[in-house]
């Protein structure tokens, strides 16, 4: 019977899950609202002193639209604001509230948790082995290999 090979996207995205899974439970564990993986990769990039819908999408690689709609509930969940950007009358910034900080900090202890976990489940050197790889410039995504063999 031949064994097929998860490639490294499938393996990247399931230790995403992993991760995730472990912060939402974590943070319903301490009472926290629901949030979606989305929401939290938002809050994730989100510069202190606030950024723009337009710069948040392209940090995560989603639509305006996708972006937008989920600074829109979390806006109304009280963990974000809207402000005028100091740099332009047209845009608006989004930044976390009070309650957002504490929420995010929330977050920040139990995802170092989440990796003390993995680093007893996998041991340190595998756990510090893949932050290095992660954390590594890989550079542009490689070019498509030219079709006249």
């Amino acid at each position: 019977m031949p064994t097929t090979q998860r490639d490294l996207p499938q393996l990247l995205g399931e230790a995403r899950r992993w991760c995730e899974d472990g912060l939402s439970a974590a943070m319903a564990a301490a009472g926290e609202t629901p949030v979606s993986p989305t929401q939290v990769q938002l809050c994730s990039v989100l510069d202190e002193e606030g950024t723009t819908v337009s710069e948040l999408a392209r940090r995560m690689g989603v639509t305006r639209q996708t972006a937008h709609q989920a600074v829109h509930q979390l806006v109304a969940a009280g963990i974000l604001e809207q402000v005028p950007d100091p740099a332009s009358a047209r845009q608006r910034l989004i930044r976390r509230t009070a309650e957002g900080e504490r929420a995010h900090r929330l977050a920040k202890a139990a995802l170092a948790r989440i990796e003390e976990q993995l680093a007893a489940r996998i041991g340190a050197d595998l756990a510090d082995a893949l932050r290095t790889a992660l954390e590594a410039p890989w550079g542009p995504p490689p070019a498509p290999e030219s079709a006249a063999g």
